[in-house]
């Protein structure tokens, strides 16, 4: 199977996901539409309980590339089957046990969070996700570590199509029985989802097979040891990162109130800062995620190779590309908040101040993102981990004293989110240097994207207004600002020389 460069694989990862979070997107839509704001919250209370599940077991899907790599590097055939059957094993018990519990214990769940009884719908729509995910999930790390990114991100634009479609057309035919029983069809549509993508990666692996064939298979006891020694910090990583989130549910509503705004005004404001802002900031994320996801496979290849130099020019790569990514994405959306906001929630820009101040934080969580996979990558587990942990605690320790002044107010949960980061990142980026021994040329990496992002910008608002006092339409002058933006931001980014010919030819296109 041919191998795929780290920019190949991130770029197919990254278009592939930014796609499916759009899908995503406009999966609200119709539901919003057919359901109303009623529908979609019986809808949403099930939900964060099978994310949860994905952010805990998503370290398994990454332990099983790595190790796949480095059995592919040691041209152990069996090995590699053996990987993928452990893992398979694995998850089966992990997902089914899951949706064991949501479906046995469902109605006590339902009491145990204070929910409405009527969420049990979509409690019982999303309780077969789990073990199709599962199954799903392992072949994805069993193609990324062939470092192949295709089925995956094919997997993935499956699996959204398959939730939008048969999500929304679940809860179209349901709606007669009530906007319970549609939501319940709505949260079907993960379950549906995955299956249509588990499909699809059963059949490439079925094609994919007859290149593994093997006469006899070693004894190897130690791989679910293995698996299970990875996934753990990597699972608890992902896992603390969603805490971020948990922490802003659990106490900015309260510090709000104590700060002296209404009860309105704090659902809100709150609805500002997670459903605008923060959607808006995880599009970048998807690019850095899938970076991260092409980076395990090939940097465990090198550093199980022994190859010091090539794992140094890996990590060099991957932090050039988290800053290319991240400047331009910063810029746009703190100096273009309102403009995008009012294109994507038309008539609906409040917030965008919001979406101003959390921007300030996607480089440090693309860059920690990053840092941490690179040192899990080379068997640096636990301190990554401890890392995110602290930033955690500086989270909670800023809400619990900015959010509550009134005329800081919910900003100052975009601040604790933005000090949080700042933290990690710097932890991880001084245990990379350290780990590594390697010098982060600041200029070539930091000082020219930043620059470049800077002209860019410039351009971008420029261009934005003139068009818009042409055309007075901020969808037209957006659309062709931010595309104007990135073509003369990818113009300057070669220009300057952070991504010369000879540097694609020799660290992106060669192995």
């Amino acid at each position: 199977m041919r191998k795929q460069s780290l920019i190949k694989g991130t770029l197919i990862l990254g278009l592939a996901g930014i796609f499916a979070k759009f899908l995503g997107i406009f999966f609200r839509w119709p539901l919003i539409m057919l359901i109303g704001d009623k529908g979609i919250g019986y809808y949403q209370m099930s939900y964060p309980l099978y994310t949860f599940f994905v952010a805990a077991a998503s370290g398994i899907p990454l332990a099983i590339s790595k190790l796949v790599a480095e059995r592919n590097a040691a041209m152990d055939r069996a090995g590699i089957i053996q990987v993928l059957n452990s893992a398979l094993l694995l998850m089966i018990i992990l997902g089914g046990g899951f949706s064991a519990v949501l479906i046995i214990f469902s109605r006590q769940l339902i009491q145990f969070f204070n929910w409405d009884a009527k969420a049990y719908y979509s409690l019982m729509g999303i309780s077969m996700a789990p073990i199709i995910i599962s199954i799903m999930n392992s072949f994805r790390g069993f193609f990324q570590g062939l470092q192949n990114m295709m089925p995956t991100a094919v997997s993935q634009i499956i699996e959204q199509i398959g939730r939008v479609c048969i999500g929304v057309g679940l809860a179209y035919l349901f709606l007669p029985r009530g906007i319970e029983v549609s939501a319940g069809g709505a949260a079907f549509g993960a379950a549906a989802g995955g299956f249509m993508a588990g499909i699809y990666l059963i059949y490439k692996y079925i094609r994919v097979r007859k290149e593994f064939i093997v006469r006899r298979y070693t004894k190897n006891t130690d791989i679910m040891y293995r698996l299970l020694r990875i996934a753990i910090p990597m699972s608890l990583g992902a896992t603390v990162s969603s805490i971020m989130g948990l922490i802003d549910v659990l106490l900015v509503p309260r510090k709000l109130l104590e700060a002296g705004i209404s009860q309105d005004e704090v659902i809100a404001l709150f609805g500002q800062l997670t459903g605008k802002a923060g959607t808006l900031v995880s599009v970048p994320l998807t690019l850095s995620m899938a970076l991260c996801m092409s980076l395990v496979p090939i940097i465990a290849e090198s550093h199980f190779l022994g190859r010091t130099i090539d794992v140094h020019s890996k990590v060099d790569t991957a932090i050039r590309i988290s800053t290319v990514v991240a400047f331009p994405c910063t810029l746009g959306l703190y100096f273009m908040a309102r403009p995008i906001l009012q294109l994507i929630f038309p008539g609906q820009s409040d917030g965008y101040l919001i979406l101003q101040v959390l921007s300030l934080s996607v480089p440090f969580i693309i860059l920690t993102q990053a840092s941490t996979y690179i040192l899990q990558g080379v068997g640096e587990d636990i301190r990554p981990v401890i890392n995110l942990g602290l930033a955690c605690i500086v989270k909670v320790i800023i809400t619990y004293i900015l959010v509550p002044i009134p005329y800081i107010n919910i900003y100052g949960a975009a601040l604790s989110s933005l000090g949080a980061y700042i933290v990690a990142a710097s932890l991880n980026m001084h245990l990379l240097k350290k780990t590594f021994n390697v010098k982060i040329n600041y200029y070539e990496i930091v000082i020219k994207p930043a620059f470049a992002a800077v002209l860019m910008i410039i351009a971008v608002v420029f261009i934005y207004l003139n068009v818009y006092n042409y055309t007075v339409s901020v969808r037209i002058s957006s659309l062709l600002a931010i595309a104007a933006g990135a073509l003369i931001y990818v113009l300057l980014i070669v220009g300057f020389g952070t991504f010369k010919y000879s540097y694609i030819k020799k660290r992106f296109l060669k192995r």
